[in-house]
């Protein structure tokens, strides 16, 4: 009986992939669109202060488009697994990652447990 409630926990039905099929094309969207706004052209600044201002500005904008990148790059990975049937699978254990879980982060890698132990050893 127990290993049926942890099928239900990690069973993902065609309706629930569809859903995060969805998300992740969301996510790759805004976040492509992201990008090409911090791509944009700063406006030009005459005087010091404002020339700080603008180099602070683009310190943030050069950290955002990193980020955006990087969850690019994890969507883009989820959507290539969804597409070659390992998608929900954790990259360590092999166990599926929970639904739960899947509906939160769909681009998750890991499951909690392993997370956990890689963040715990950085």
């Amino acid at each position: 009986m127990n290993h049926q409630i942890i099928d239900r926990e990690t069973t993902l039905s065609i309706e629930i992939l569809a859903a995060l099929r969805e998300n992740l094309h969301e996510q790759r969207l805004f976040r492509q669109e992201q990008l090409q706004q911090l791509s944009g052209a700063a406006t030009p600044r005459t005087d010091a202060a404002r020339a700080r201002q603008a180099s602070s500005q683009l310190e943030v904008r050069v950290k955002l488009a990193a980020s955006a990148r990087m969850v690019l790059s994890d969507v883009e990975a989820a959507l290539e697994r969804m597409d070659h049937g390992s998608y929900g699978a954790c990259h360590l254990c092999r166990s599926p990652i929970a639904r739960e879980r899947l509906m939160i982060v769909p681009q998750a890698r890991y499951c909690a447990r392993c997370q956990q132990v890689r963040e715990a050893g950085r």
